[in-house]
């Protein structure tokens, strides 16, 4: 699957809101009314589809009228649902330093005099700012911060990102081997 074709979460339906068949939905961009403008939205696999027929914001979440979804029972039965829209449907990052999550994954990985470190595996945030995941061909993953200072260059469309790490950084302490 290409990069463009790919599937990306946006948003995942939580409780049902009210007898109407409106369900809040917590979006996970930065824009939560921009929902509306991706077209139809639908699970990973693509087995269902969701059409937005309104909505409006209510502190961390947006409440959603969904088409087809009437009464509470039926919006009772999406809540934890995720939904995703075509890779190719979201507008291109507007600023040089921002990056969708899924454009980076799968990126080489190589320090600064170009040797290969691995490939993003994941893009976690864990409270302090996005990290990456790099999965070396043998051995075990580690993270770097997202940030210039360790990742001074990103190139999507050579497939890479050049990971700039301090002396020691990957050596085990004698803690760590215990």
């Amino acid at each position: 699957m290409s990069k463009a074709s790919a599937r990306i979460a946006i948003a995942r339906i939580g409780a049902a809101h009210g007898i109407r068949g409106e369900v809040r939905i917590k979006p996970y961009g930065d824009d939560p009314l921009a929902l509306a403008d991706y077209g139809p939205l639908s699970t990973k696999d693509g087995s269902k589809s969701f059409e937005i027929l309104g909505l409006r914001p209510q502190k961390s979440v947006v409440i959603a009228r969904l088409k087809g979804v009437n009464d509470r029972n039926a919006a009772e039965a999406l809540n934890g649902v995720e939904l995703y829209v075509a890779r190719d449907a979201l507008p291109e990052p507007e600023e040089e330093d921002e990056f969708y999550h899924a454009d980076l994954i799968g990126l080489a990985a190589v320090d600064t005099g170009g040797a290969e470190l691995g490939t993003i595996a994941t893009v976690p945030n864990f409270g302090a700012g996005d990290l990456l995941e790099i999965a070396p061909k043998g051995g075990r993953s580690f993270y770097v911060p997202f940030t210039r200072e360790f990742v001074p260059t990103v190139d999507i469309a050579s497939g890479r990102v050049v990971v700039a790490l301090p002396d020691g950084y990957l050596s085990e302490s004698d803690e760590d081997r215990a």
